[in-house]
């Protein structure tokens, strides 16, 4: 399912300022902080930043100096404030691929084509991304986002009936 035309997408959070120049530190919903560096303009709750710089910070997040942000102070008030992007902003994908915003919202059948539910969420914990699928009856479980569980994503998603709950 692809977010309707005009949609945002979160492509990071601003965790808190880094130290007294006005970096802020970055948790990303990225791969990593070189994809943010195609982009000349974020969007926020309270406005557009438009960045000077990103840099890995070598820990899975980023580091981010900001035209409006001149200080320590300006850069701790945002903490919180998510930076997103238009949809219709990010790269095109290769046959295959997908973001994982798509993935929300999408029916899910068992290999049998039994219907079981919906994708809900997409989470990573660090050992891989899993998809959590609400059931008809309302409960929900996660499932492992890896081949052996996950044959096929499409219109819908396909789950081996082996990791149903």
């Amino acid at each position: 399912m692809v977010e309707p035309a005009g949609a945002r997408i979160a492509l990071a959070v601003i965790a808190g300022a880094h130290g007294v120049r006005g970096e802020v530190r970055l948790k990303l919903f990225t791969d990593d902080a070189a994809s943010l560096s195609r982009y000349k303009a974020f969007d926020t709750d309270r406005g557009v930043l438009t960045p000077l710089s990103v840099r890995d910070d070598g820990q899975g997040g980023a580091r981010a100096r900001f035209a409006e942000v001149s200080d320590r102070t300006a850069a701790e008030a945002l903490r919180g404030l998510t930076l997103s992007v238009p949809r219709d902003a990010l790269p095109p994908l290769a046959e295959g691929e997908y973001y994982h915003v798509d993935l929300i919202g999408l029916a899910v059948v068992d290999t049998a084509g039994a219907e079981v539910g919906t994708v809900v969420a997409v989470e990573n914990y660090g050992a891989g991304d899993i998809l959590e699928i609400e059931k008809l009856d309302r409960r929900t479980f996660m499932v492992p986002l890896i081949p052996a569980a996950v044959p096929h994503i499409g219109e819908r998603v396909v789950v081996d009936a082996a990791f149903v709950d």
